[in-house]
């Protein structure tokens, strides 16, 4: 029997990957803030435990308004991987999965002028760059850590979305204004900022497959599709048949203008199978019940 351990487990990506490893032969362990557990204390009490597999997904991070709006809060990301990773040193998991993110990215990389796409070479730890706000700062130190413990698989998620992911994030917030048929239908910032969108299961599935494979180093997961926030909102009304006028709100978050995967690395052992397009189809049917 496998003993997996999952922080973050009952967050987004967590449930995820719950529902993919719930098998007779895996021993589950999963830690969360929403049970009032801090998986740094867990990290003092399993401390003789052989890990097989630990999936660590536990960070402070809600939407572009906790990024840009609560930094200190966010900071705390620091200390949650740091004492990782010094956890990883002493237990010696078999197997480690890191969830970094696409904000540790340089973000004089994702103007609006340049439109480049983000290849995991563009991150270089002798000479750093400007990673976006202190999420991104907190996963760039994070991946600098990791390069310090043996098999480590770094994840750099761009866009993620699923059908029960929280509000607080632009795809299922649209989505539901959608099937509300609002209107105006308000989308913050000038809306020509655009994001690469990979549907959850093909993360949990994508990291799986790397796992079994040992594909090593940092790896992109996106589809390397640019959809701008306009654009996004128009596919959602048009899943539902309506048409509605699209408002945009400059004095909302905006984040970085172009955020977009160069996924050849990705693509080398997993290409996503759900479009954007099956993905709000899926997420409308959930949420027009």
């Amino acid at each position: 029997m496998k003993t997996i351990l999952i922080t973050g487990h009952k967050g987004f990506v967590g449930r995820y990957f719950m529902e993919k490893l719930d098998h007779p032969s895996n021993f589950i362990v999963g830690v969360d803030a929403k049970d009032g557990k801090d998986c740094r204390d867990t990290f003092k009490q399993i401390a003789t435990t052989q890990v097989d597999l630990v999936i660590h997904l536990a960070a402070i991070v809600g939407g572009r308004e906790s990024i840009e709006g609560r930094p200190m809060a966010v900071a705390d990301n620091f200390s949650i991987d740091s004492e990782f990773f010094q956890w990883c040193l002493k237990t010696k998991p078999k197997k480690i999965v890191y969830f970094s993110s696409s904000a540790a990215y340089p973000i004089d990389m994702q103007t609006e002028m340049r439109h480049t796409k983000l290849n995991e070479k563009m991150i270089d730890f002798q000479y750093p760059r400007q990673a976006d706000m202190t999420y991104g700062y907190a996963k760039l130190v994070g991946e600098f850590l990791a390069s310090f413990v043996d098999n480590v698989h770094i994840f750099r998620p761009f866009s993620g979305y699923g059908p029960d992911q929280d509000l607080n994030y632009p795809f299922p917030m649209y989505v539901k204004r959608a099937v509300e048929r609002a209107n105006p239908f308000e989308v913050w910032g000038p809306g020509t900022q655009t994001r690469d969108f990979i549907h959850i299961k093909d993360i949990v599935n994508a990291v799986m497959t790397a796992v079994e494979q040992g594909v090593t180093g940092a790896t992109n997961l996106g589809w390397g599709r640019s959809t701008s926030f306009l654009d996004l909102a128009q596919m959602c009304m048009d899943a539902v048949g309506y048409k509605g006028e699209i408002t945009t709100r400059p004095d909302k978050p905006v984040g970085c203008m172009h955020r977009v995967s160069d996924n050849t690395k990705l693509l080398s052992f997993y290409e996503p199978k759900i479009t954007l397009e099956q993905g709000i189809a899926e997420a409308v049917g959930k949420y027009g019940k």
